[in-house]
Parts: structure tokens; sequence; C-alpha cells
């Protein structure tokens, strides 16, 4: 992995006059796993290094052209050599739009400072770019991300491009009884530091106790800000191993800024060296030191009384020293591995969620508005497995959302539908999104989110019948989000319908306990011998005048040639479809059912009926053609070749009760042990997130 890191112009790479954005990079990258591989590109005229794997890109200034572009222009050109697999560009957005180009590369940013006080991303519009442009964006502090989000849409402001990665330094032992009576203030000596309120707090402290000093490190050519003391020591500029090795004899600093710091390594580095800190309650101050006195209301007397606190009471200094650097945590070592592992991430197919219970949003019809009629649809059945498997669920009911949304402005309420969808994203953040049927999802929502939330897993289940004749559009159906998803689930063997075996997966419509919870096996009394249902469409609800399906046929046969066995038959001859509990009270007034789906069979397709029937325990009839005898046995189900094959066998089974019982209850059994919704919902997320395992799911020849 070749990783490029970009400065910017002017920031020097050096010990002599280093800044914190150097500072920062030269520590992590001494503990990165990749430090052979890193080069770091800016431009200084010093001629020592903080480390060898700097690049100086040297400048010929020309007329009419800025400097800054002559830089990008020239590590452009070792950049097209270099072919690197990373750009890490430190606080310059602008940078990007120069380099944005480059084919191959993965784009970072890194903001040190407010980015609304930065070229290339103060605009709304500017920001939303970066997210485009980049494949992560880096904040040092949680402030500096709060700021980026301003005014954005909830949306991107949730991205998971974006993180907080804060800076850090070494950590070295002290020890706290060796430290000395001196305060310290390390930063530029201006108002907005504070250096003004510092001084005249510090100066107090000076006058009432005799024993301690202040010390100052840091210079400002633009603001002077003279305090005369005898104890009041002034060092300027320093190079920043002398300042650590400076706080590491002094017992408090302060870091008292009055504008909005964005992070502050002063008192992060302060914090190191078990120096007690005091900071102001500005910007990211806060996220630089665990155990700090932080002081709200800033003026002098507020900087003066904390000094005083710690110097009046031995106790309190001690402990304070104490917990900052026992509970310093943010060390070159620590972030350096948050950094690798973006970097490792990148060339993964995704971030798989270290948790074993995934967070899921679900979008398929969960029928609300047919208010119960369909309660017992495969949807359901999907999503109770993925509950008890204890994964989170957030559902979407698709259809439900775009009758109630539409309007004069969405007039199919699939705007509303996407919208909804991207929301639900930014706020729940899944590790997946689940689709089934969900049609009105469009493309551009998927890819949306792919582009925002790289991390997010997609996956879809069909259930409807499909092939390269009769069923095309359902198959178009599937196909159109087939390359978008990670994974494809369907109720049919995927080579029979010539669909890649590699990414599309067979599953068997479910059974739930909480749904099918029939055991018709055990009845005793029954009004009919044989029980079969079809419809028209289940959101239809009613047969459709002049529609004919070709088992009305099959159907009315099979009654003339059985003329002594008695049928209960619905969706046929004006004799209305049967839905939700009604279903239930009628099929379990029949000894046995027949599982018939639409069309020329299929290897192992079923309609969803089929575990309505055989979860129930009734005895179910089977077509041999479906190729489902290769999961259940003919002592589980009954599968039969034609229709003098189906009447001999329904003769059979109507005229022995015994063997009828043990039949449906193994096929129950069968079924409720081996594909029941939990179970399919474990094997969906195994493959979706290719787990390894050893299970072996019963499907799987």
């Amino acid at each position: 992995m070749k990783i490029s890191v970009l400065l910017p112009y002017k920031e020097n790479y050096s010990p002599t006059y280093s800044g914190a954005v150097s500072i920062f990079i030269h520590g992590v990258t001494k503990f990165s796993k990749y430090k052979k591989n890193i080069r770091i590109y800016g431009n200084t005229n010093l001629q020592d290094k903080l480390s060898g794997n700097y690049i100086n890109i040297p400048l010929k200034k020309k007329y009419f052209k800025s400097s800054t572009k002559i830089y990008l222009s020239n590590f452009l050109q070792i950049e097209e050599r270099r072919n690197s697999n990373i750009i890490e560009i430190h606080n310059r957005p602008k940078y990007l739009q120069s380099l944005k180009h480059l084919k191959n590369r993965k784009f970072v940013i890194y903001f040190h400072n407010d980015p609304l006080s930065l070229s290339g991303s103060e605009s709304v519009d500017e920001r939303i770019s970066l997210l485009n442009i980049c494949d992560k964006i880096i904040f040092n502090s949680n402030w500096t991300k709060n700021q980026f989000n301003k005014d954005l849409d909830k949306f991107y402001q949730n991205s998971t491009k974006s993180i907080v990665i804060h800076q850090s330094t070494n950590l070295k032992k002290i020890n706290l009884n060796k430290k000395k009576k001196i305060i310290t203030f390390v930063g530029k000596l201006n108002s907005s530091k504070g250096y003004d309120l510092f001084g005249k707090a510090v100066i107090k402290i000076l006058n009432k106790y005799k024993e301690w000093e202040a010390h100052v490190f840091g210079d400002e050519p633009r603001e002077k800000l003279i305090f005369k003391h005898p104890r009041f020591f002034n060092f300027g500029f320093k190079e920043h191993a002398v300042i650590l090795k400076h706080l590491e004899k002094s017992s408090i600093s302060i870091a008292c800024s009055r504008w909005e710091e964005p992070f502050g390594r002063s008192s992060l580095e302060a914090s190191s060296r078990g120096c007690a800190v005091i900071i102001s309650d500005k910007g990211g101050l806060k996220e630089t030191v665990t155990d700090p006195i932080i002081i709200k209301k800033l003026n002098y007397l507020s900087i003066y009384k904390s000094i005083k606190k710690l110097i009046d009471n031995k106790k309190i200094l001690k402990s304070m020293q104490s917990k900052c650097l026992k509970n310093f945590y943010l060390t070159d070592k620590f972030i350096s591995k948050k950094i690798d592992n973006y970097r490792e991430q990148f060339f993964k197919n995704h971030l798989v969620s270290k948790n074993k219970n995934k967070k899921i949003i679900h979008v398929t019809n969960f029928n609300l508005r047919h208010n119960a009629r369909l309660f017992y649809n495969t949807g359901r059945r999907i999503n109770n497995g993925l509950v008890r498997s204890f994964n989170s669920v957030v559902t979407l009911s698709d259809r439900d959302t775009v009758s109630y949304e539409k309007s004069i402005k969405d007039i199919t309420g699939s705007n509303s539908l996407n919208n909804k969808l991207l929301e639900m994203t930014a706020n729940f953040k899944p590790d997946l999104i689940l689709f089934g049927h969900a049609d009105m999802i469009s493309s551009d929502t998927i890819l949306k989110i792919k582009k925002f939330y790289p991390n997010i897993k997609f996956s879809q289940w069909f259930l409807d019948k499909m092939d390269n004749k009769e069923w095309l559009h359902n198959k178009k159906r599937f196909m159109d989000k087939f390359k978008l998803m990670d994974c494809n689930f369907c109720t049919t063997d995927p080579k029979a319908v010539k669909l890649d075996d590699k990414v599309c997966f067979y599953i068997p419509n479910p059974v739930d306990k909480a749904l099918d919870n029939l055991k018709i096996f055990n009845n005793k009394n029954f009004i009919y011998d044989i029980f079969f249902a079809m419809s028209h469409g289940v959101h239809r609800g009613v047969l459709k005048k002049g529609k004919v399906d070709f088992r009305e046929y099959f159907i009315k046969n099979l009654v003339n040639v059985n003329q002594n066995i008695k049928f209960d038959i619905y969706g046929i001859d004006n004799r209305q479809p049967i839905w939700s509990d009604e279903f239930k009270n009628k099929l379990q007034m029949s000894k046995m059912a027949l599982n018939l789906s639409q069309g020329k069979p299929l290897k192992f397709y079923s309609s969803d009926r089929i575990a309505q029937l055989i979860g129930n325990g009734i005895l179910t009839f089977v077509e041999n053609e479906t190729k489902l005898n290769k999961i259940f046995s003919n002592n589980e189900v009954v599968f039969y070749s034609d229709l003098n094959d189906l009447s001999k066998k329904i003769k059979k089974y109507s005229e022995n009760d015994s063997l009828r019982i043990k039949v449906s209850k193994a096929g129950y059994n069968k079924y409720h042990k081996h594909m029941n919704s939990n179970i399919v919902a474990e094997y969906m997320i195994d493959k979706i997130f290719k787990h390894k395992t050893n299970k072996k799911y019963i499907w799987e020849l």
C-alpha cells in the first residue's frame, strides 16, 4: 500500500520550526504498519527534517502563477509517477479540486482547523462536494466535525465517511515527585489565545506565592503583549522537544483561549506530561484532556482562582496530575492504529461490523394498509427471524409509504419513500439494508447511500415466480437491483433461472412458529378431504373478471376424477380467495392440502403457500417437478407426477388416517426444525457478511 501525505504549502516539516500538523504526522507515522510506504510531501527552506520519508517539493516561482498552483502541479507530476493508493491531504480542502481527476486513488482530507474558515469547505455545496470526492474525512475533534456539519442535511451529517481522529503525542513515564512549582503557557502570545488574561492572572499569582514561577513559550509578531515580573520568564519559540522536556517538570499548564480552538495541542501535551491542566470552555479543548479544570466564564479572575485552588490544595493538585497521566490515551501509537485501520478498510470489500448482531433496515411490504388481511406474509416471517436472532431491525413498508405519501408534488409517492430511506439510513446507520420486492426504491438512492455510507451492505430477497419466458417481468424486477447488491436470495434454485449462484442463493419459504402454529395432524373431525386456495393477486384480494389461471383446469379435472373426495376450494368459480385467520380456520377443516403454483414447475420454486400448509401440519401434495423431494422425503411430503398419480395418492391417504398423520407430522417437524424463519434469517446474514461457519443448511445440496 503506497500512501502519499500532502502537507499544506509553507508547513515546516522540521524540528526547527514545526507546526502542529507536522508534529502530528511525524508522531503517528513512526508507529504505522505502512511507514515504509509512506511519503510525506511539503515545501520548506529549513534543512533539518523530522524524518527521512519526507520529500521536499522545490518551487520555482513564475509570474502570474500562484505558488500554491505550482506546488500542486509539481506534486501531481510526482504522484502520476508514483501512483499511490491513498492520498492524504492535511488542512487544505481546496487542493482536492486539482487532484480529484487522479484515478484509482483513495482521497482523505484531514481538518485541523474550523472547516468554515478554510477555502474549499466554507459553503454547504463545497462540503457536500468534499463528501463526494473523499473516501474519508478526518476531523481532529468533534467540535471541528460539528462545524463541518453546519447547515448540512442529516443524511450528509451522519455519513460514515466522516470520522473523528484526535491529534496525539508520545507518552512518557513522569515522576510527579520531581515536579517543580512552575506554571506554563505554550502557544501564540495573543489575545485570541487568552495570553493577556493569563499574564494578568499569573502576575497576581506570582505576587502572592513567592516560590512559584511562570514560564511562557511562543511568539506573536503581530501583537505585543508584554508582562514583567522577576519570576515571569518568556523563552520565546522553542523546538517541540524542548517544550515537552519543560512540561515534564511543570506542575500547572494553562490553555485559556478566547477563540473556538479546534483542538489544542498545548493542553494535550501538558496532560501527557502529568501537568494539572486548566482550560477554557472553547472549541475542542475539552477533548484534549480527560481531567482538566474547565473555566466556564473566562476572565483573568477565573484563571487566577483556578490556579490558586491548585496551589492552596496540594492534594487536589497531585490528584489532577495523577489522573491526567493515568487516563491519558491519545498516544501516537493508539491514534496511528486508528489511522491504519481506515487505510486497511479501503481495500476490503466492506467494513464488517464487529458485532455479531447487526443493525438492519428491512424494506418490504408489511401490508399495513390492508388491515391485517395479509399479516401472514414472508416479509414478516423473515423479519421475525432477524429479530429473534438478536438483530436490531427497523422496518420500512414501501407500498404503504407510497400509498400514504402521494401528493400533487409527488404523484406516485416514490420521492417520499426514497427520502424516507435516506433519512432512516442517516439516523440509524445500519450494517445492512435488506430489500424484499422493494421496486420503488431507486438505483440512484442505493448508489447515493453507497457513496456516503460505504460500509453498509445491501441485499434483496425475492419470492415470486420468475423465468426467462412467461415470468420474465418478475425476473426483470429482481435483476433491476441485482448488481447493486452484495447478496441476492430467491425461492427458486438460481441455476434454474440462469442466475449467478456466487452472489445469488436459494432460500426456502420460511415457516414461523408465531404465524404457522396449527398442528392439524392432531385434529380428529374434518369436514373436507382436500383444501386448495389461490388468488388473482394478494393485493387485489378478490377475483378479477375475465382472468383465467391454468390451475383452474387442473383443479376442475381433479374434482371430476375424484367424485368421492370432498374438496374445499377457494379462488375458483366466483368463490373468493380467503386470507389471514379465515384462511387458517378453513385450512384446519381439511385432512389434506394441495400445493400448486402458477406456471411450469421450476427447481425448488413454490409460492409461499407451502409454508402455510406444511408449517401448519396438514398433509401436503407437491409436484415432483419442483425437485423439492431433494429437501423433503416421501415420508414428510407426498410428491406426485401427474393428475392420475395425485388422484391415487389422495384416495390412499384419505383412507389411511394413521399414515396421513405420520407423514404430515414428520413434514411439520422437518419444516419447523430446519427451515424456520430464525434459520433462514441466520443463513442470509451468514451469506451477506461472509461469516465463516460450519453450519450445514438442509437446502444446501
